[in-house]
């Protein structure tokens, strides 16, 4: 039996964090944290592309205009 099929999402999280802790030390497992997964693409472009011209306001603007709450 695996343990990991009893646990939630969060509780796996934090297991995973003792282990590379316990393993790596602090700053190994901050390390692998920040490496894992640093996605793709370009970011900064793409940003710029749909927030071009836009302040904060017509942001938060258009979410509450287009929000399903």
């Amino acid at each position: 039996m695996c343990i990991a099929n009893e646990l939630t999402p969060s509780e796996v999280r934090r297991a995973v964090c003792e282990v590379l802790r316990e393993k790596l030390g602090p700053d190994g497992a901050l390390k692998f944290i920040l490496d894992y997964d640093r996605g793709e693409g370009n970011y900064t472009k793409l940003r710029k592309e749909l927030f071009n011209g836009k302040t904060v306001k017509n942001i938060n603007k258009d979410m509450k205009r287009n929000s399903y709450v």
